[in-house]
């Protein structure tokens, strides 16, 4: 009998199986990996939801515009399955193999100037549907206003607006073309528009902070328009001037959010892709880059209820507006825009590394920092980034411990005086004390002959400080009272890199000195070398 009971428990166990085996439960989920831009991160949540519940694992990897376009040019050779960039720009660079296919538009958020409204007022722009990419040139040149941009090769508002100037100068209805990037008269004058940036960041967000977090230094950013508006929520907040947006007339920029699928040949994992992007477009997940005061549906974007809270119209924004942008160059005409933008149009910049080789960076710190450094000069890694040098560029490398060492000089873009500075770093020692708040002062003074001679408006300047462990602090006061006394200081943010035992509160307060920004070294020092390197 028990023979019996146990192969009628055998049978049942093999046909609950057979069963499972044929309903599909066990069987491997899709999974779809997408390189996503930061600023989808809100709608995650929903995504994975979505996921759960269609049998499929979706990986987002967080990226930013260059590093989606450095995916895209893989082909069919990347790990990811879609991309989610914040333009369609990136696309255009990237994907010159033409792998991308479905690639749709999830939220839109055009490019504007966002001006304290007080000056806006002084400038008479209040209201005004005309004011042009030439108008906001001369003001700007005329010190109306501190203007603040990302950087064009890093970030993509930046990008933007670089391309919808050139659109502007070069005075035509068509896509750029590479005819326009030898127009002389064009590039002087997007040379000297760009001239007047006097800060600039390698993220958005983290411009629209700075501003928000330090009203002494900024007066003006370009910027999204989402990102003014959620400016302007945390400005009020604070009982503090918003913003007013400018649409510029002419030379409109427009960043569209677009999810495209890198076609590999998999027509079941191309066909869960479509699902997907179907979902993105339904008005549960609209929502949430509605919130966030993007724009999802321009057909008609005046709707009843539209919240005064994120569309105020006393900040300039105007729904009423048709954005038309400018046309998107083709990969070739792309790349080589933004060649010319970082070696030859943008304001060049004149940067002091601070190199931390004191005693606790000895053994694999040092190590580190040598190899990053012999990277960050590396003339072909660089143009990978679109982080390489101009003729016009000064770079000076301090290594540091509890006093300084001899300073390594590189003018321009000469790769011989790059191989030399890294030949000279290959050679350090770790060994000594450390004392930030020393070299710091040491790093301001090499600013001092521009400063003296009156040149120091013509660069981009900055000190970026790479630190492994806490510092001594018995010069910190002076080197605040020599901040105060002198007022060149002021124009120089301070960016930190934190490596090792740094203390984050000493690297948090020589950040907010100057609207500087702090990078984590974390598992890849050259990332965080290249990261800091995209804010000047």
């Amino acid at each position: 009998m028990k023979t019996l009971s146990y192969t009628f428990v055998a049978l049942m166990v093999i046909l609950i199986g057979l069963l499972i085996l044929d309903s599909g439960v066990l069987e491997p989920r899709m999974v779809l990996r997408i390189a996503s831009d930061p600023e989808n991160r809100a709608l995650e949540p929903l995504i994975q939801d979505w996921a759960g519940e269609n049998d499929t694992d979706i990986e987002i990897t967080y990226r930013n515009s260059t590093g989606i376009a450095r995916e895209l040019a893989k082909g069919t050779g990347t790990d990811f399955d879609a991309v989610w960039p914040a333009s369609s720009l990136w696309i255009a660079l990237g994907d010159t193999q033409k792998v991308v296919q479905h690639d749709v538009s999830v939220s839109r958020s055009p490019v504007v100037l966002g001006l304290r409204t007080s000056i806006a007022k002084e400038l008479g722009w209040i209201g005004r549907s005309d004011v042009t990419v030439q108008d906001i040139h001369t003001a700007a040149k005329e010190g109306k206003f501190r203007l603040s941009m990302t950087s064009a090769t890093q970030s993509d508002s930046g990008a933007l607006a670089y391309f919808g100037f050139l659109h502007a100068l070069s005075d035509t209805s068509d896509a750029l073309t590479m005819e326009t990037l030898v127009d002389t008269t064009v590039l002087d004058d997007m040379r000297d528009l760009l001239a007047q940036v006097d800060r600039t960041a390698g993220d958005a967000d983290w411009l629209a902070q700075a501003l928000i977090d330090n009203g002494a230094v900024f007066d003006a950013m370009i910027n999204t328009e989402a990102l003014l508006i959620d400016a302007n929520q945390k400005l009020i907040a604070e009982g503090r001037e918003p913003l007013y947006a400018i649409y510029p007339a002419d030379g409109l920029a427009m960043a569209d959010s677009p999810i495209g699928y890198i076609s590999k040949g998999d027509a079941d994992k191309e066909a869960r892709f479509l699902e997907l992007r179907a979902f993105l477009t339904t008005p549960e997940v609209l929502a949430v880059p509605a919130g966030q005061g993007r724009r999802v549906d321009l057909a008609e974007p005046d709707t009843p209820d539209a919240d005064p809270a994120i569309w105020n119209p006393d900040w300039g924004i105007d729904l009423d507006r048709t954005l038309v942008p400018a046309p998107t160059p083709s990969s070739e005409v792309t790349a080589e825009a933004l060649r010319l933008y970082q070696t030859d149009l943008r304001k060049p910049s004149l940067t002091v590394w601070l190199l931390d080789v004191s005693g606790s960076s000895g053994g694999t710190p040092i190590q580190e920092l040598k190899d990053a450094v012999a990277t960050l000069l590396d003339p072909d890694a660089a143009a990978a980034r679109l982080l390489q040098p101009s003729p016009r560029d000064v770079t000076i490398l301090i290594p540091y411990n509890h006093n300084i060492l001899d300073p390594i000089i590189i003018e321009g873009d000469q790769t011989t005086a790059s191989e030399q500075a890294r030949r000279l770093i290959d050679t350090l020692q770790a060994d000594g004390g450390m004392d930030v708040f020393y070299a710091l002062y040491e790093g301001f003074e090499a600013f001092r002959p521009q400063a003296d001679d009156g040149t120091l408006s013509d660069f981009l300047p900055a000190i970026i400080a790479v630190i492994d462990g806490p510092s001594d602090t018995e010069t910190r006061t002076p080197l605040l009272a020599h901040m105060d006394q002198t007022p060149y200081t002021r124009a120089i943010p301070i960016h930190t890199i934190a490596m090792g035992d740094a203390d984050p509160d000493q690297l948090a307060q020589l950040t907010r000195l100057s609207a500087g920004r702090l990078f984590t070294g974390g598992k890849d020092l050259a990332e965080a070398l290249w990261a800091a390197r995209g804010y000047n």
